[in-house]
C-alpha cells in the first residue's frame, strides 16, 4: 500500500461534535444522496481517536437515505484497529488519507480539523486532491469547530471549487458573531484582516448584530434571525431553503456564497 496522503492529527473528538455539520448535511443533501441510483457513498475524512462521530454521521444520514453507505478514514492505523470492531452494514473504517481508498466515488466527503496544521498553500492543494476524488456531482464539507461543537465553520466544495460558506452557533456560545473567526477554514483564516472581504463581512455582522439588540428580550433565536435579514441588504445571504431563511436561522447558522469572502 502506498503511504496515505496527509499527516496524523492531534485525533481530539467526542460525542456530539460535529453534529451541527450532520444537521445540515441531512437537511441541504439529502435529495443528492436519495438521487443516487446505486448505494450512495459517504466518506469521513480524518475521523481522530474515536469512532463515534462517524458513527454519528452514518445514524443521522441513514434516516433521510436508508442506502447510504459511510466509510471512516483515517491516516493512523491504531485508529482505524480502534474502530473497526464497531463496523456493521453500511458503515465501515479503513486507513487512508486525502487519496480516499474507497471502492467508489464519493457523494459527500466531510472534513472536519484535518487542514488546521496544514500552511494554506498545503490546504489548497488538498482541497484540489479531494475534488479530484468525488463523485461529479458530488460535495466536500470541510471545516473546523470548537471542542465540544458549540461553534463551527465550514465551506461546501464541489468538483469545480468552493460553494458556500456556512456558519454555525449554538446560542450563548458566543459574544458575537466574529468570535466564529476562529474556526474559518484554513484558507481563510489568515485573511480575517482589514482590506479583505471575510473581514469586512464579518464587522458589518458584528455591527448588525449589535443593530439587533433590542431583539435580545425575544430571545437570541428572534435576534440572530433578524440580524440575517439586516445583513443580507448588503451581503448575499442565504434566505431561503434549504440554505437559508428562518428553519436554518433559528439552528444558530447562516450561509453565505463563497464568491462573496473569497
Amino acid at each position: 500500500m502506498r503511504r496515505p496522503v496527509g499527516e496524523i492529527t492531534r485525533g481530539t473528538t467526542g460525542h456530539n461534535r460535529l453534529r451541527r455539520s450532520d444537521r445540515w448535511i441531512a437537511a441541504v443533501h439529502a435529495p443528492l444522496l436519495r438521487s443516487a441510483r446505486d448505494a450512495p457513498l459517504v466518506v469521513d475524512l480524518g475521523y481522530g481517536a474515536s469512532h463515534i462521530t462517524t458513527l454519528e454521521l452514518f445514524v443521522r444520514l441513514r434516516v433521510v437515505c436508508p442506502r447510504v453507505e459511510v466509510v471512516g478514514v483515517e491516516i493512523d492505523p491504531a485508529r482505524v484497529a480502534a474502530a473497526r470492531p464497531y463496523e456493521r452494514d453500511g458503515l465501515t473504517f479503513v486507513r487512508g488519507g486525502f487519496e480516499l481508498p474507497v471502492p467508489r466515488r464519493p457523494l459527500i466527503v466531510r472534513a472536519f480539523n484535518v487542514l488546521r496544521q496544514y500552511a494554506e498553500a498545503d490546504a489548497w492543494a488538498h482541497w484540489d486532491l479531494l475534488r479530484s476524488r468525488i463523485d461529479p456531482g458530488g460535495v466536500i464539507v470541510e471545516g473546523t469547530c470548537s471542542e465540544i461543537g458549540h461553534r463551527a465553520v465550514w465551506a461546501a466544495l464541489g468538483a469545480e471549487g468552493p460553494r458556500t460558506l456556512t456558519f454555525a452557533a449554538r446560542f450563548g456560545g458566543f459574544d458575537r458573531p466574529s468570535d466564529l473567526a476562529e474556526r474559518l477554514p484554513k484558507t481563510l483564516i489568515h485573511r480575517n484582516v482589514p482590506g479583505e472581504p471575510v473581514h469586512e463581512f464579518l464587522r458589518q455582522w458584528d455591527r448588525a448584530w449589535a443593530t439587533c439588540a433590542p431583539f435580545a428580550p425575544y430571545g437570541s433565536r428572534q435576534r440572530w434571525a433578524r440580524t440575517a435579514e439586516l445583513l443580507a441588504r448588503d451581503w448575499p445571504v442565504a434566505v431561503t431553503p434549504p440554505l437559508g431563511g428562518p428553519s436554518r436561522w433559528r439552528l444558530g447558522e447562516l450561509t453565505i456564497p463563497w464568491s462573496a469572502v473569497a
